[in-house]
């Protein structure tokens, strides 16, 4: 996608994540970030992540095309009945080992998928380390790593993306 773009993470889909994290330790842990393009015409435009839904704490049970898209089908559906045009703009992945701060293809296939029908999607990838350390109170440095898919390289992370406005922060709920 070529158009710059900010992305707002509320406090609770950042700690739902988090805490999905810290609950399964060892196992791979992904789901759905839920959220509206909230300002498409400035720039850069901004990508508001309100909430975060907990799919799956076992690997091979995500990688499923159909298990896949009915999950993705049951979000869309309950987040479409409370009209406040919530969809899913994202994924989020954590690792099952603490040393492993690479993007699973996994992690970019569903990436992949969810860009398919919203272009301006990131995935979030859980840095264990840093989640540890934010446990322990030695940090207090975001746990997640952002990633935009450019159609030439694939997933990047933000920092990666040359010249770029796109940018991550954590916003408390108004």
């Amino acid at each position: 996608m070529g158009a710059e773009c900010r992305y707002e993470v509320a406090q609770a889909a950042y700690v739902k994540l988090a805490l999905h994290a810290l609950k399964h330790p060892s196992a791979a842990v992904n789901g759905l970030l839920v959220g509206r393009l909230v300002e498409p015409s400035s720039t850069p435009a901004v990508v508001s992540v309100v909430d975060a839904v907990p799919l799956s704490h076992h690997p091979h049970h995500l990688p499923l095309l159909p298990t896949l898209e009915l999950a993705l089908t049951l979000v869309e559906d309950h987040f479409a009945t409370q009209g406040e045009g919530l969809a899913v703009v994202g994924y989020y992945h954590a690792n099952p080992r603490r040393d492993d701060a690479d993007l699973a293809p996994v992690a970019k296939r569903v990436g992949d998928h969810i860009f398919r029908y919203f272009p301006r999607s990131a995935v979030l990838l859980v840095d264990n380390k840093k989640l540890e350390e934010a446990v322990m109170g030695k940090s207090r440095e975001p746990v997640v790593q952002g990633f935009i898919k450019k159609l030439a390289s694939g997933w990047i992370g933000w920092e990666q993306s040359a010249g770029s406005k796109r940018t991550f922060y954590q916003c408390c709920p108004s």
